[in-house]
């Protein structure tokens, strides 16, 4: 198809959209105005705006109300997976998440929603190796990178396991839950041998597109990770929901 046969609105969002992508237009400027797109374009202000809007619905630009469209910024958090790397930021005191953020220059913060004992959810209790239904304890939280959500992360423990523990309260736990299982003092005492994370893609649902902040049309990762420990059993499965405009996520795999 040539260039004529590209509506004009696709081709101004095209060259927008490499000016963001290059880096000409970084994250956080702002774009001239429409009077100025219009003139530079030689078109008209309602081409301008669908051209915009399609930015917009790509979640390449926000609306300041007043003051014009705005490259998004993304704050960007590289998660990196490795045992060595899992094991290294346990023994630290640190939870993983924010450790990694650190480690890149970001301020990450992790909010307990909720700290409740609830039926376990089919596809959780098919992880936990329990009957749906049965009680486990879920610690929700929202955690955030630079002030803003990055991910909501649900994790659900059997309640048999850890009733009364310090899973089953609201305050945070040093370290985070695989600290307190691997604690040879704790209540638990195992070694967490092995994970295994299940992921799949598909656009957010209303509330999560409200609790994350996700634009339009940019789609989202569920991410199950279940934790294996010495002894066989399941302990931890991590139900998390990220938007995927403001992750990297690197799996290293040593093969014997």
């Amino acid at each position: 198809m040539s260039d004529q046969a590209v509506p004009l609105f696709r081709r101004i969002a095209e060259e927008l959209r490499a000016s963001i992508l290059s880096g000409e237009l970084s994250p956080g400027a702002q774009l001239p105005s429409e009077n100025d797109l219009k003139d530079r374009f030689g078109t008209t202000r309602v081409t301008v705006r669908k051209s915009l809007a399609l930015l917009k619905a790509d979640g390449l630009l926000v609306s300041n109300q007043g003051k014009g469209a705005f490259v998004r910024s993304r704050p960007n958090v590289q998660v990196l997976t490795t045992g060595a790397n899992f094991r290294r930021r346990r023994d630290s005191g640190v939870a993983n998440f924010n450790a990694e953020a650190a480690a890149q220059g970001l301020r990450a913060e992790q909010r307990i929603l909720a700290v409740e004992t609830v039926p376990t959810p089919p596809e959780i209790a098919q992880r936990l190796g329990i009957d749906p239904g049965v009680p486990s304890i879920v610690r929700r939280r929202r955690f955030l990178v630079n002030g803003e959500p990055m991910q909501l992360v649900d994790g659900y423990y059997p309640a048999k396991r850890f009733a009364g523990t310090a899973v089953a309260k609201s305050p945070r736990i040093r370290g985070g839950v695989s600290r307190l299982i691997e604690d040879p003092h704790g209540p638990i005492g195992q070694r967490i041998v092995q994970f295994v994370e299940d992921l799949e893609i598909r656009m957010p649902t209303p509330e999560e597109t409200a609790d994350l902040v996700i634009p339009p049309g940019v789609p989202l990762a569920r991410v199950f990770r279940t934790a294996y420990v010495s002894s066989g059993e399941v302990l931890e499965v991590l139900d998390s929901r990220v938007p995927c405009d403001r992750h990297v996520f690197q799996y290293v795999i040593d093969v014997p």
